[in-house]
């Protein structure tokens, strides 16, 4: 068990800046007997009482010692003795004062930048957190465009589904081309390992001639994929749709391996 913790509750334990569930959790902690928050605290302890004992004496504007005066006197009229024991020990008390001032100085300093330090984590988490859920946002955003998009195309009667299997090194990849002549189409892909480094996959539009690029596109962490495709210049047709592993950025002509094809 990480013990980092109540490290640092110990040390704020020590000079009582604990409330709520975090003292509630250290005090059931220290009952079960923790040696090393133990030593924590007899250290911290002394530490304020040798700060304690290291403040100078302060000698109170006049105005303050009078009012001290006042008060001892009234509580012992008839006492001369006490009352100068009273003033020998308004050094003391002075000083005392002094050393309750540094340690609250010192406690609440302590205190800020323990909560600092969680408000900022907790912050970095937050915008890591939302940063994650715009990319997933994007991401669904754009493949319920795709199937609104391929919705339309099969209210055309003209309008047909191609279906692509795998080869080579992805026997168990599957896709499909939602494709119109005119107006193009959407390809969507399943169980398409992602590419190696510097890789990413090309479709391609076969018809009458050389392969035409279609465009590259990324698959997910599932393999899986949607891409738009346009349609061929002067509205020629597709005979075979492919897709081959290509270097990055995409190439002219295909150079690598096919992964995905549809029937001639």
């Amino acid at each position: 068990m990480n013990h980092e913790p109540f490290d640092t509750l110990a040390a704020a334990y020590a000079l009582g800046a604990l409330d709520g569930e975090e003292l509630v959790e250290f005090e059931a902690h220290l009952a079960q007997e923790c040696a090393r928050c133990a030593v924590t605290l007899r250290e911290s302890y002394e530490a304020l009482a040798a700060l304690a004992r290291s403040a100078p004496p302060a000698v109170p504007p006049p105005e303050v010692k009078q009012a001290l005066l006042s008060r001892i006197a009234a509580v012992a009229p008839t006492a001369s003795p006490r009352r100068e024991r009273g003033r020998g020990s308004l050094p003391w008390i002075a000083g005392a004062a002094a050393a309750a001032i540094v340690a609250a100085a010192f406690t609440g300093a302590f205190v800020a930048g323990h909560y600092e330090a969680r408000l900022g984590q907790t912050a970095r988490e937050l915008a890591a957190t939302r940063q994650r859920l715009e990319g997933e946002i994007a991401v669904l955003n754009d493949q319920l465009a795709a199937y609104r998009s391929a919705a339309d195309l099969l209210r055309d009667p003209a309008t047909r589904v191609v279906t692509l299997r795998g080869l080579g090194p992805s026997p168990g990849a599957t896709g499909w081309v939602i494709w119109h002549q005119t107006v193009g189409g959407q390809l969507f892909v399943a169980n398409l390992p992602p590419p190696p480094p510097s890789k990413t996959y090309e479709l391609w539009t076969i018809g009458e001639g050389a392969p035409r690029p279609a465009g590259v596109f990324r698959v997910d962490a599932e393999g899986r994929a949607t891409h738009r495709v346009e349609p061929v210049e002067g509205g020629k047709p597709v005979k075979v749709f492919a897709v081959t592993l290509e270097p990055e950025g995409g190439v002219p002509a295909p150079t690598g391996p096919m992964v995905l094809a549809s029937a001639k």
